[in-house]
This record gives structure tokens, sequence and C-alpha cells, in this order.
């Protein structure tokens, strides 16, 4: 079992940047992989980045050279870094463990769950 608490959210505008992060706490097994994903209103949970114990990551398209997943292990944060925010990217952004060592960004391949933190981009 593995807890999440997300946090970081919150407004910016478009242009600009904002860091999530996720503390960590629980079985350390639970947490290999680890992963950010996002869902707006009306649309499906996306994948946003993964990294697993190893330190690979894995990133959408959309979001390829402007966000980027690290990790503190001495701390347990996982960090969101996001930068040139658009419209595009307001969402309710989770942080999300699993087991298994596999990079995936598909939202149903993890197994815990953070609460969210919402993230609003003002033109």
């Amino acid at each position: 079992q593995v807890q999440l608490v997300e946090s970081g959210g919150g407004s910016v505008q478009a242009g600009g940047s904002l860091r999530l992060s996720c503390a960590v706490s629980g079985n350390t097994y639970s947490r290999n992989r680890m992963g950010w994903f996002r869902q707006s209103p009306g649309k499906e949970r996306e994948g946003v980045a993964a990294i697993n114990s190893d330190d690979y990551t894995a990133y959408a398209d959309s979001v390829k050279g402007r966000f980027i997943i690290s990790k503190d292990n001495a701390k347990s944060i996982i960090y969101l870094q996001m930068n040139s925010l658009n419209s595009a990217n307001a969402a309710m952004y989770s942080c999300a463990a699993d087991p298994r060592w596999y990079l995936v960004l598909a939202h149903f391949e993890f197994m815990s769950w953070g609460q969210g933190a919402r993230v609003t981009v003002s033109s």
C-alpha cells in the first residue's frame, strides 16, 4: 500500500511555469514506477510523464521538451516541472504509483492514486 499527496497546483499565466510535488509514503515496492496524469472536464485521463526506480522516464508527445519528471528519493517526493504552460495544459493533475518497473503512460496500469492538484492557465 502506498499513499500519495499532491501539492503545488494553482493558477498561472500562459507561458508561465509551475512545479507539482507528490509526497509518497508506504510500501517501497509499490512505487517502482511513478507517473503524472491529468484530466480535464469531459475528457479522458491521460498520461503526462512517468519515471521508474532506475530513473528512466517517459513523456507524452504533447509535453516533451516542456515538462520534466524527477524524484528525490531521500524525501520520497516526485516532481513535475511544467514550463511554457498553455490553456490545453489546464487540468486536474494526479500522481500515481505501481509496483511494476516498465514504463507506461496508461492510467489503468497504475494501482495507487493521489487526490490530485488543480492547474489553471489564464491567457
